[in-house]
């Protein structure tokens, strides 16, 4: 009499979760960079079907959201909320905050530019803005304007100089940066573009810390004109 077969033991199908997606996104961000951050390649990351992704997030779109709230949660208010230092000073702690914090992840600027940013850490992010606006003296018009104009000069700002990085590698030093910057600027012509080649110390320096820092004092100066006296 044949011995009965005994019953093939299944493997308990893994779950995940939303934060482990979110965890893959940003694995993938940092080795592979932010074309790799798709629907297929975390479910691939995570050794997963893509259906298990999609359990959570119906789309690649849904998942850039996720991982750019992460990122701007990351982001310290504190130093926003701090009424006790002066307006200036808290926006320019937030701007640098967010350089810092991004220009880690060169591929992370694309993502972010790519749809809007509606979610909690972003609207709080905005609110907090909004506030140190207002305590620069600023109506509730002018400083929802002035908050746009802000986050333009920043992220611009910020989408400029990542264009220049080798995603998704960490950004070389600063003064590495400019150093080739000026050794490009040496073959401009001078004599077809001489105003350029004048210049060429400075606008190798557009990457540094203080160029960034300088146009967000522009904006500001500009800003305080508007505030209430």
């Amino acid at each position: 009499m044949a011995q009965d077969t005994p019953p093939v033991k299944r493997g308990r199908k893994r779950a995940v979760g939303e934060d482990e997606v979110v965890a893959a996104a940003m694995r993938l961000l940092g080795t592979r960079g932010a074309d790799a951050v798709s629907i297929r390649g975390i479910a691939a990351e995570l050794g997963l079907a893509p259906n298990a992704v999609y359990t959570y997030f119906p789309d690649r779109a849904a998942v850039v959201r996720a991982v750019v709230e992460y990122l701007l949660g990351e982001t310290d208010l504190a130093a926003l909320t701090t009424s006790d230092t002066p307006w200036r000073d808290r926006i320019h702690v937030l701007a640098a905050d967010l350089r810092h914090r991004l220009l880690a992840h060169p591929g992370a600027v694309n993502l972010l530019l790519s749809g809007p940013m509606d979610g909690p850490h972003a609207l709080a992010i905005g609110e907090a803005l909004l506030m140190v606006l207002a305590d620069a003296g600023l109506d509730p018009t002018q400083a929802a304007r002035a908050s746009y104009l802000l986050i333009v000069q920043v992220l611009g700002a910020i989408a400029l100089e990542a264009a220049e990085l080798p995603s998704p590698l960490p950004p070389p030093p600063i003064a590495e940066r400019v150093a080739t910057r000026r050794e490009q600027l040496r073959a401009v012509p001078a004599d077809r573009y001489p105003r350029t080649a004048e210049a060429a110390d400075t606008i190798a320096r557009f990457v540094s810390d203080e160029q960034y820092a300088w146009g967000i004092d522009r904006v500001l100066d500009g800003i305080a004109g508007r505030a209430k006296g």
